[in-house]
């Protein structure tokens, strides 16, 4: 399974973090993850209600960027965080993601907001695969 850390030296203004998964699926629910516990404690996150994306790009690059576009978009216009990912990738061309995204409509009095994410920045992004998998490096703007 995949993880993240935040990178404290690389973005003084905003958030960035490393991700990385044992394929590319894995890879794109923990910058998921990661995503969202910039917004919010995930731990305190219901599985309320759920929601399904549907996804197409040329590389990996894309793929994650318009993935991360997509949450933040979904953050925004419905007013919801999401704690949990179930992602599928189907290798194309195109790429095609579908993911099964769970959590909670925001309430400030059950679940505190920390910083208001509102972009994914093309400021130092990578994606890479290597011999331990995949890896990328985010920068968000907040």
């Amino acid at each position: 399974m995949g993880g993240y850390r935040f990178l404290e030296d690389v973005a003084i203004a905003d958030v960035a973090f490393e991700a990385w998964g044992a394929d590319l699926a894995d890879l794109l629910a923990t910058a998921g993850e990661a995503t969202f516990a910039v917004m919010v404690d995930l731990a305190a996150v219901p599985a309320e209600m759920s929601r399904r994306v549907r996804l197409e790009a040329a590389d990996p690059e894309a793929l994650l960027f318009a993935w991360l576009e997509e949450l933040i978009y979904r953050k925004d216009v419905e007013s919801v965080v999401f704690s949990r990912f179930a992602v599928t990738v189907t290798e194309g061309p195109p790429l095609t993601l579908e993911a099964t995204c769970t959590g909670a409509p925001i309430r400030q009095e059950r679940m505190p907001m920390r910083a208001d994410v509102k972009a994914v920045t093309y400021h130092l992004f990578a994606v890479n695969w290597g011999q331990d998998g995949w890896r990328a490096r985010v920068v968000l703007d907040i």
